[in-house]
């Protein structure tokens, strides 16, 4: 919709995050999506800004967001992918599945589209903080034993007030475990020259077209040097060291001299399978015994 002239005339790129969690961590699959306001013109040679004060028409949104659900559904219940609760096994006969499905053409969905109240930085800010963390986070935990859990959380329905919440141990793993996806799962997705097969040259293009600068390269930390073991010769990358006050006999990051009582094998620095000489095989003697 948006590449039409009626109302962009831009290639649009976004990206979503699925968060599956609210906050007393019950099952509340939601998608947050970040839309640039303006995109790449169709010949990619210039950046088309939406106006300030409009950006899409929310009503054709809701329409057009209508309709791609309600296809994704009956394509999933065509194909044999969709799963159904207990409550509504009898919608596995096709004419049930088309009369329940036929009531939602008679409502509008709602579509929220705002601009957002601190800034790009801001929401970007909040997305990060959930990207790479599950459910709850540790500073939420106000007491742990063997038999329950106590954590905070915000009641958004009651003007965002902070409560306290005590679960058994057993229904918090319960709630914790819904929101750990399969493994292979992909929980933030890019779509348009955000794409990770169009990226490079997309941004390339973006970049020209604003007259902006690329990012700086990120900072990449050198590996230790790796220096030769006084005793045994070998390669390591530890970094400095000095004896240990422990261990008069300490003479090498290997660890003590053997004459050391108090030295435990467990903390010897062992080389690497490469770097050990091999050990001599033993002589094998047969003693064959003569009958007399």
């Amino acid at each position: 919709m948006a590449r039409t002239r009626k109302h962009l005339g831009a290639a649009l790129v976004f990206l979503s995050v699925l968060h599956t969690w609210g906050q007393p961590l019950l099952h509340h699959p939601h998608v947050h999506c970040v839309v640039p306001a303006g995109g790449l013109s169709s010949d990619g040679t210039g950046w088309v800004h939406a106006p300030p004060s409009f950006f899409l028409p929310v009503k054709i949104l809701s329409r057009v967001f209508r309709g791609k659900v309600v296809a994704g559904l009956i394509g999933a219940f065509r194909a044999g992918t969709l799963t159904l609760p207990t409550d509504l096994r009898h919608l596995t006969d096709e004419s049930a599945f088309r009369a329940w499905l036929r009531p939602l053409f008679h409502h509008d969905w709602v579509v929220y589209a705002k601009p957002p109240f601190g800034g790009p930085s801001h929401v970007l800010h909040y997305l990060a903080r959930y990207t790479h963390r599950v459910a709850i986070a540790n500073h939420r935990l106000v007491d742990v034993t063997d038999a329950q859990v106590t954590f905070r959380w915000k009641d958004y329905r009651h003007g965002s007030q902070v409560r306290v919440m005590t679960l058994s141990a057993e229904e918090f793993l319960r709630r914790f475990c819904l929101h750990v996806l399969p493994t292979g799962f992909v929980r933030i997705r890019f779509y348009g020259f955000l794409a990770p097969r169009c990226r490079t040259e997309a941004l390339r293009r973006c970049r020209r077209a604003l007259d902006a600068s690329p990012p700086p390269a990120p900072t990449v930390r050198a590996a230790p040097p790796r220096r030769p073991c006084p005793c045994r010769r070998v390669p390591t990358a530890v970094g400095p060291w000095s004896p240990s006050n422990d261990s008069p006999h300490a003479t090498s990051p290997c660890g003590p001299s053997s004459k050391d009582s108090r030295w435990t094998p467990r903390d010897r620095h062992t080389p690497s399978t490469a770097s050990r000489s091999p050990s001599p095989r033993p002589i094998r003697t047969r003693v064959r015994a003569a009958a007399h």
